[in-house]
């Protein structure tokens, strides 16, 4: 992979995640290393049924398909730590097992020296 992407999702609207799922999935297809960062404020989105409720946005693709490209395409989805006491979150509610939780200090080291830093 040649260049290190950094994207973040701090809202619960869609017009966060969106973004947050075609910038992502845009990166991996560039061949980018992608690590996407959900902070308190856009959790709701990693959990069980979250996504579904979007359908397909007119006029965009599907959430559910962009966000499952993005974990088989080996990009990193992190939910903050903080999201779990402060949301109210089970892990076992994630909506996929390979969504890793993480402070954010580990986060930003993963991500040190990205040349790409989105925040929606």
């Amino acid at each position: 992979m040649s260049e290190k992407m950094a994207i973040v999702c701090n809202g619960n609207t869609p017009a966060n995640i969106m973004p947050t799922l075609i910038f992502s999935s845009s990166g991996l297809s560039l061949d980018y290393e992608v690590h996407v960062f959900f902070c308190p404020a856009g959790a709701n989105w990693l959990l069980k049924g979250e996504l579904e409720k979007l359908g397909t946005p007119k006029g965009l693709p599907n959430p559910i398909e962009l966000f499952n490209t993005i974990l088989d395409l080996g990009g990193e989805v992190v939910l903050c730590e903080l999201a779990l006491e402060n949301k109210d979150i089970d892990p076992a509610d994630l909506r996929d097992e390979r969504i890793l939780i993480k402070k954010a200090p580990p986060y930003l080291m993963d991500v040190e020296g990205a040349s790409q830093t989105y925040v929606f």
